[in-house]
């Protein structure tokens, strides 16, 4: 099941529209080019985690991409619209208690185009679907990883600010087709890397290590996730999990990342908002880390990330 609601001043709740029936224009610029942005969240019983991070990560996207957006309350309106709805949707379809539970958690995408040439203004809308199974098996089993070199330099991003690194766009279609070079070399997902060998971020996810003692054996608990400063989409589930290890008396390190310091690391995980904390079991083939370990600090994170969202 998915839902839509339209950003429409002249519906401050938003417009619901029917899904199964076009709902954009075929000249919209989010369609013609990938000119828009986007942030997906994770909603658990109708509530979305970390709304906002989200929002503010979305505008500081469509700042970058200089695309005047609604602003946060009829976000919100048209969030609660579709999250009402969806609910309602799916509380009519489920039979049995298990259906019930499945469909507890939610993806919800807030997206932004420029759209239609010419019109001088935005399409915005707020979709309501169903997580995928597959997210919650790799949080479970782990991921098999490759690294892919994304193809510039970590100093890009300063030397070229119209490469828009750093926002959320919906030109997607570099990750995707990373995703099906990794499945054809049988992984699950990839690990980006700059021209000059620092790790940079998944193809929808930030990347974490930890280290759980020193070079001399001394026990610590730190982790580190890339610097911002090579490009990197700022990460709302790894910022929140950040925070939460900070309170529980871990130590925190942004980068710069090698490829070495991953397989150095104790564990190593890609985090997003919906797959959450997913442990990598082996990049380019090779395992990372102890898998007892990875286990035991993938539940205690997960625990710490639980009760920060």
């Amino acid at each position: 099941m998915t839902v839509l609601v339209f950003l429409d001043p002249v519906h401050p709740a938003g417009r619901l529209v029917d899904a199964s029936s076009p709902a954009i224009l075929a000249t919209d610029q989010g369609v013609t080019r990938g000119d828009g942005i986007f942030e997906s969240m994770l909603a658990v019983n109708d509530v979305p985690r970390k709304v906002q991070a989200h929002l503010a990560r979305l505008a500081d996207s469509a700042r970058i991409m200089d695309l005047q957006i609604p602003p946060e309350e009829a976000w919100h309106a048209a969030m609660a619209t579709a999250l009402t709805a969806y609910s309602a949707g799916v509380g009519a379809k489920s039979q049995t208690a298990e259906n019930q539970a499945a469909e507890e958690q939610a993806v919800v995408r807030l997206i932004a185009t420029r759209g239609p040439e010419g019109a001088n203004a935005a399409t915005a809308w707020v979709q309501v679907s169903a997580i995928s199974p597959a997210l919650a098996q790799q949080r479970a089993k782990g991921l098999d990883v490759v690294l892919l070199d994304r193809g510039y330099d970590s100093q890009v991003a300063a030397r070229a600010p119209w490469l828009l690194l750093g926002a959320k766009t919906l030109s997607y279609a570099i990750n995707m087709a990373a995703l099906r070079h990794a499945r054809s070399l049988g992984a699950d997902d990839v690990i980006f890397t700059s021209a000059d060998s620092l790790v940079l971020e998944g193809a929808t996810s930030s990347v974490l290590l930890a280290h759980v003692s020193d070079d001399s054996g001394v026990p610590v608990k730190r982790l580190i996730t890339p610097h911002l400063d090579t490009g990197i989409l700022p990460g709302t589930t790894q910022g929140a999990l950040f925070a939460a290890a900070k309170a529980a008396g871990w130590e925190l390190g942004y980068g710069p990342v090698t490829p070495a310091d991953l397989q150095d690391a104790d564990a190593v995980w890609l985090i997003s908002s919906l797959r959450l904390l997913a442990p990598v079991n082996t990049i380019d083939g090779q395992g990372v880390g102890i898998p007892e370990v990875r286990a035991q600090l993938t539940k205690e994170l997960s625990s710490l990330l639980a009760q920060a969202l």
